[in-house]
């Protein structure tokens, strides 16, 4: 058995995450750039096997993504910019913003009347944050790349669908339900965090 040196599976994992943000990307991107050929392959296949490719290359892509965080490792970069307390806040704050906006998506919510992509703009929020939280070449290439590919998500899909008008305005009170469920899904990722990244988010940790 050959052994791996630290340096050989730090790149591999770089080469393993690169992979799944490219993989990610271009699923995502493909059908918003070239509208036409998803149609005729959707024509050629089906609805449904089509669906079922689409989320199977999700799937690999996260997969690659998560394999690649893992063996990239955290090297011996400096310390994240969200290292310091006012800086930790500020993360917090992008991540239940960009919280906020993924579940006004769903929800609804007067965001959608000048936010036009509000689950792209919060998944946006959530990879700036994580970039301002982390100084390693790993989540520069993973958070970097994933919140290029939603800048470039939003700006293909405006040039897709061109001018849309704003949605009629809900009442006031419709606020409370995203933020209530960005609030709950907060807490949850906060207390979860240890389990799935291996960082805590504790003070001290």
């Amino acid at each position: 058995m050959v052994a791996v040196s630290e340096s050989e599976r730090r790149g591999q994992g770089m080469v393993w995450s690169i992979a799944g943000v490219v993989l990610w990307s271009v699923a995502h991107l493909w059908p918003a750039v070239a509208p036409g050929a998803r149609r005729g392959l959707v024509s050629a296949m089906g609805e449904v096997p089509y669906r079922g490719v689409f989320a199977l290359l999700i799937a690999a892509s996260v997969g690659l993504m998560v394999l690649g965080w893992r063996a990239a490792g955290p090297g011996d970069e400096p310390p994240p910019l969200g290292a310091g307390p006012a800086p930790r806040v500020a993360v917090y704050v992008l991540v239940f913003a960009g919280l906020f906006l993924f579940a006004a998506a769903f929800l609804g919510s007067n965001l959608r009347r000048v936010v036009r992509h509000p689950q792209l703009a919060g998944f946006l929020l959530w990879a700036v944050a994580h970039l301002l939280a982390n100084g390693d070449a790993r989540s520069l290439v993973t958070f970097g790349g994933l919140g290029l590919w939603a800048a470039l998500e939003m700006l293909a899909l405006n040039r897709r669908d061109g001018a849309q008008a704003p949605p009629e305005p809900l009442p006031a009170t419709r606020e409370l339900r995203p933020l209530a469920a960005a609030a709950a899904v907060f807490a949850v990722l906060f207390f979860a965090h240890p389990w799935v990244s291996g960082v805590t988010l504790t003070a001290g940790g």
